[in-house]
């Protein structure tokens, strides 16, 4: 029974990235129309196969599925990852989600973003994405962090700290960007 709960659950997942795509990628036409041509959406349905089977004790099954997705897409999500239903890889090429990684739904992930780690240790090594986060083309997320719920990381942003929600990062090494930019010009500057 668990099986097939668990089966209806990655169909449901599947059905979530899809929708999200349609909303946030302005180049689709429809939801067809992504199933068929993202390489972003193809890669995270061959995640969602491999994890369903990851998590069935059926690893070399999954490993198997994990190979061929970063053969044909040249993206590399592992099936131990916990990514949640409505995420989307935009372009996906060269983006690498590392085995302890978590993400929220509602996340967009820009092409060649590292979701890795810096050391090999055991347990946790890699970053928890909370929802609705943005994260740039290029950037790199490392080690055992949290990204908070709604944050923005910049195109090839180097994060190496805990990120607040709803803060916006940018730069090697990431530091946080002020919400607002505050500029009083003085009356004398006018003139």
């Amino acid at each position: 029974m668990k099986l097939l709960y668990d089966f209806l659950e990655m169909l449901r997942a599947v059905r979530a990235d899809l929708k999200e795509y349609f909303l946030k990628d302005p180049s689709a036409r429809s939801e067809t129309h992504v199933a068929f041509t993202s390489i972003g959406f193809h890669a995270l349905l061959f995640y969602r196969i491999s994890h369903f089977f990851w998590c069935h004790r059926m690893k070399w099954l999954a490993e198997f599925i994990h190979y061929a997705a970063r053969i044909l897409f040249s993206v590399d999500i592992h099936p131990a990852a916990k990514i949640e239903p409505g995420v989307v890889i935009d372009h996906g090429i060269g983006t690498v989600i590392g085995s302890t990684t978590s993400i929220g739904s509602g996340t967009l992930i820009y092409h060649g973003v590292t979701l890795g780690t810096r050391k090999l240790v055991e347990g946790k090594r890699h970053p928890d994405v909370g929802r609705n986060v943005v994260i740039g083309a290029g950037a790199k997320i490392l080690g055992p962090l949290v990204i908070g719920d709604n944050a923005k990381i910049g195109a090839n942003s180097v994060v190496l700290e805990h990120v607040q929600p709803n803060t916006t990062v940018v730069g090697i090494p990431a530091r946080p960007v002020s919400k607002f930019c505050k500029c009083e010009v003085q009356e004398d500057e006018i003139a």
